[in-house]
């Protein structure tokens, strides 16, 4: 299995890409039709881990056999997962260097924010990804203390509480009426699952559990029973991406990429039932979506006023969170998306949603191209380098009627375009805020 530590990584790759840079002033470079990008937000999961101990836990627990060994600890970064992250910082890098966006050499302050969430994979992968953008100068993310910031753990925190009832509901609408049903329309893939993880000889539950919708003591709904296949969907797609030999991956039933996402049916289905339910998204995700509609504001006319918890006005900020922010992040837009060989909407390591702001010359209006961006799962298994021909998969978000196609993408007037960031912010679950 290809692995090593994330720091080892990011030494000899500091030594490959090169030491540290003359700091250069911001030229922001206008398109050949006339538009300047002037601001990005970005959200970027993190990078291929191993799956944590609660799932490994449940996984052993419920097929009755050993699951591979992975060389660092259970949901940390691999070195592989550090390794792919900074070459989509380096891709990404390129992209808003030659926009202008950011200085050729070193950024400062006034040039970058990152902000991680604080868990290990989260941090390392922001560490990657500006050791990708701007490599040899020594630029580190910040993250709060402790195990929850209100920008990425909300769903967990009492400010962002869920009324029981009202999410129970919509979760059963989407589920078709009830759990049951929901079941059976599933125990097709149930089957495929078992066939696949269980050894003929073994008495393995999985598959026999009866589905049940639950509430944990954090107010986080499950479907017990669901969760398992949903995480073994998850587990394969990233042995693949790890680039475990084959025959390890999903015990060697799995040999492309499009193999892995058709075992990963229930992954998509605990999405569709339990993270885009629009009052759950809403709940979970509007802390982060409010910092983000106040940093693509800035500068302009429709910049909040009076309004003390902004973040730091900056060309660059580079967010590392979660596969569960960004689906409710999606959910909240409206935003679907289907690359590659992957399900529909789903988050690989490092995908991101970004948000781009771009200036037209002749006018001085404000446009936003909003659009979620991933390497493929063999560009990710191979570290493929993305040049050329070989670029990440992209879709982009229409975010209202009055979009143009130009050379830099789909750009939708900025009061507009925000109007759909807003509409779905829920004011009773924000609580002041501030960046490190």
């Amino acid at each position: 299995m290809k692995d090593s530590a994330f720091s080892v990584t990011r030494f000899a790759l500091g030594l490959l890409l090169g030491s540290a840079l003359t700091p250069v002033a911001l030229a922001h470079t206008a398109s050949s039709d006339g538009y300047v990008l002037d601001k990005v937000v970005q959200v970027s999961r993190h990078g291929v881990r191993p799956p944590t101990a609660s799932n490994e836990k449940l996984l052993t627990q419920v097929t009755q056999r050993q699951w591979p060994t992975w060389l660092v600890p259970l949901g940390n970064l691999t070195g592989h997962g550090y390794t792919g992250a900074v070459e989509m910082g380096r891709y990404r890098g390129t992209v808003l260097r030659h926009a202008g966006l950011i200085p050729q050499g070193c950024p400062d302050a006034k040039t970058v924010l990152a902000h991680a969430s604080p868990l290990q994979r989260t941090k390392a992968t922001a560490q990657a990804l500006l050791d990708g953008m701007f490599p040899g100068c020594g630029f580190q993310p910040t993250y709060v203390a402790g195990k929850q910031d209100a920008l990425f753990q909300a769903n967990e925190m009492s400010f962002a509480a869920l009324d029981a009832e009202k999410a129970k509901a919509q979760i059963l609408k989407a589920l078709g009426g009830s759990v049951e049903a929901a079941q059976k329309r599933y125990a097709p893939f149930e089957e495929t699952l078992r066939e696949v993880a269980c050894l003929p000889d073994v008495n393995c539950p999985y598959g026999h559990e009866p589905w049940k919708l639950v509430q944990n003591e954090k107010g986080r709904f499950s479907i017990k029973g669901l969760s398992a296949g949903a995480n073994m969907g998850e587990v394969f797609r990233l042995e693949y991406s790890q680039g475990l030999p084959l025959d390890k991956v999903a015990f060697g039933h799995a040999p492309t990429a499009a193999d892995v996402s058709g075992l990963m049916v229930l992954t998509k289905a605990k999405y569709d039932y339990l993270n885009d339910i629009p009052y759950i998204a809403s709940r979970g995700a509007s802390e982060l979506m409010n910092q983000i509609a106040l940093a693509l504001k800035q500068g302009t006319a429709l910049a909040a006023k009076d309004v003390t918890d902004t973040p730091p006005d900056v060309p660059l900020m580079l967010l590392v969170a979660h596969d569960t922010n960004i689906s409710y992040l999606r959910t909240m837009l409206g935003f679907g998306w289907k690359l590659g060989d992957y399900i529909e909407n789903n988050i690989p390591p490092v995908g991101t949603l970004q948000f781009e702001r771009y200036k037209e010359v002749s006018t001085g209006d404000y446009f936003l191209r909003i659009a979620f961006e991933a390497q493929s799962m063999d560009q990710i298994r191979n570290l493929t380098q993305l040049q050329g021909q070989a670029k990440p998969l992209n879709s982009e978000f229409k975010s209202a009627t009055d979009c143009r196609t130009t050379r830099v993408g789909l750009l939708c007037p900025l009061k507009a375009a925000m109007a759909t960031v807003e509409r779905n912010i829920d004011p009773t679950a924000l609580t002041p805020y501030r960046f490190q």
